[in-house]
């Protein structure tokens, strides 16, 4: 039996030492973003007709590998979902709803209350008139009820009001604030809470980061909880772009909302590498712009020198993210791959824009392995 020299034996250490790391390493670089993120906060993405019917192959994929939770993208809107005050249309909703419990996805509803994308009649009667108080806290109750009911007990949570407060901090003056004022907040919440006593409620706004929104909401919340109504989170919507808005701003209201006694969700995360035609407009979806060649530089792809900038520039904020890992509850960035974000024809028809994650093949941004590794280290 031929004995090992003390110089053998650490030569084999080296080597056993040089697998394992190597296996580490690569074992570090194979996880995946919900793998990567676990107990720290759920990492979703909207979910669109193609993707729930099981049409958009490729898209799901994605979502089954790196997601573990989804929020509906369109088909809970008002105007798909209820498109007449004794019709409502539930295909869609319930596929969504299908495809997350199929998956094992934490599941979001979204939206039951917003003055965009609402059915034509709900606030009005025949006659285009407003509808009194009286009518339209029926109509929203019975909107709320209906669809909370049919899910309950299998949706985690639901972005109960979308959008109600200006820049500023006044109220968004909608259909519902004209004929209710502000209480039609509070009775939303109210509805959905007797709907399904089990669900989380959150609120839902996009510009979170404006100290006037930032103050209005922070009242907000504090005011239901004062009067006993269930609210559990703030929706802040992530439509950033390269230059706006300050990470320290968005810190702050994270902060502020926390400690107004709510948890946080990133929602509707999606970063913008195209010029805006009007830096005030937000994310109002109804904003429309004649189209502009020079508002659409990057048609054929992006420079190196851009896409390594935008790389650096979500990763910044998902740093922020697990920075305050304690009070976020989920980050959900607004659509699966490129191709299916609003982005591109928003504000201004047929342009290319690269704000999620996963390029228009499906794969990976480098900024994903940055995430992975960043998460691995919190």
């Amino acid at each position: 039996m031929k004995t090992l020299t003390r110089t053998t034996v650490v030569s084999l250490l080296a080597v056993v030492a040089l697998i394992i790391g190597t296996s580490v390493a690569f074992a570090q670089e194979t996880k995946t973003l919900k793998e990567a993120l676990k107990g720290k906060f759920l990492i979703g993405t909207a979910v669109n007709t193609r993707q729930a019917s099981g049409r958009d192959k490729a898209g799901v994929r994605v979502i089954q590998k790196q997601f573990n939770a989804i929020v509906a993208e369109n088909c809970m809107k008002s105007q798909e979902i209820h498109p007449k005050e004794n019709r409502y249309n539930f295909t869609q909703a319930d596929e969504f709803v299908a495809f997350g419990e199929k998956n094992h996805l934490a599941i979001t509803g979204h939206t039951l209350i917003w003055h965009s994308q609402l059915s034509p009649w709900f606030c009005v009667d025949e006659n285009g008139k407003n509808v009194s108080p009286e009518v339209l806290k029926k109509r929203m109750k019975d909107h709320i009820t209906t669809i909370v009911k049919r899910y309950k007990g299998r949706i985690k949570g639901w972005d109960v009001v979308n959008e109600a407060i200006e820049d500023n901090g006044a109220y968004r003056k909608t259909k519902f604030y004209e004929i209710l004022g502000e209480e039609y907040i509070p009775l939303a919440f109210q509805y959905a809470h007797e709907a399904d006593p089990d669900a989380e409620l959150y609120y839902n706004d996009y510009s979170m980061a404006q100290p006037g929104r930032r103050a209005a909401v922070v009242k907000m919340v504090k005011d239901l909880k004062k009067r006993g109504i269930r609210i559990d989170a703030v929706g802040m919507q992530g439509h950033i772009g390269m230059d706006y808005p300050k990470i320290s701003e968005f810190e702050e209201s994270m902060l502020a909302f926390a400690k107004a006694g709510v948890k946080v969700m990133i929602t509707e995360l999606d970063l913008t590498i195209l010029p805006s035609p009007d830096p005030k407009v937000g994310a109002e979806v109804s904003a429309s712009f004649e189209y502009k060649k020079e508002m659409n530089p990057y048609s054929d792809g992006l420079p190196e020198e851009v896409s390594k900038a935008w790389t650096e520039r979500m990763n910044d904020f998902f740093r922020l993210f697990l920075k305050h890992q304690d009070i976020i509850t989920r980050v959900t960035v607004w659509g699966v791959a490129d191709q299916d974000s609003w982005r591109n024809d928003w504000p201004m028809r047929g342009r290319t824009d690269y704000p999620l994650l996963f390029d228009r093949n499906h794969q990976p941004k480098p900024v994903v392995d940055l995430i992975i590794k960043e998460a691995m280290q919190k």
